[in-house]
């Protein structure tokens, strides 16, 4: 009998802390990288009023350019609704970083973009592929993360930027 109160007692012990532990969110964490003007921004001192959405690309990845072209298109609506901000972040390596600004400028996106060449926000985000987008509320919790990208996922995106708008 003892035996079993024991076992229960850690049992209750173990699903308390996990249930602790699931209620911590993970913080965005603090990567020196830099702008497409060589300032140096770091990540977790980005200083937005608002919900911040940090998406991961490269200008090789198709899925990513449609994610934010599409993003682009509601992007003001967006911030004039909920105060988002968008950080784009790019992983090209140093032999397509310049294709980076031509993209950026040509699509004229009005979104934050930082550069990440030796992918070690990539890691810190524990980022496998692009596109990878993120939701961050104003306390710098990581509160929402989507891989991949299709058409529609843009709304479901939106949905959760509006509750944090609340």
């Amino acid at each position: 009998m003892k035996k079993i109160i024991l076992l229960f007692t850690i049992l209750t012990l173990a699903i308390g802390v996990n249930a602790q532990e699931e209620k911590k969110q993970k913080q965005l964490p603090s990567v020196q990288l830099k702008d497409m003007e060589g300032n140096v921004v770091n990540t977790a001192e980005l200083g937005l009023e608002g919900p911040i959405v940090i998406s991961f690309w490269a200008t090789w990845c198709s899925p990513c350019k449609r994610e934010l072209n599409t993003i682009h298109e509601l992007y003001p609506d967006w911030q004039d609704a909920t105060g988002v901000t968008l950080v784009a972040v790019s992983v090209d390596d140093q032999k397509t970083m310049n294709a980076v600004s031509m993209y950026v400028n040509g699509k004229s996106w009005e979104y934050i973009i930082l550069m990440d060449p030796n992918g070690d926000f990539k890691r810190a985000m524990g980022v496998n592929n692009v596109p990878h987008t993120f939701l961050i509320d104003k306390e710098g919790n990581i509160v929402y993360s989507h891989n991949n990208f299709a058409l529609g996922d843009e709304d479901h995106l939106y949905e959760e930027i509006l509750k944090l708008a609340e």
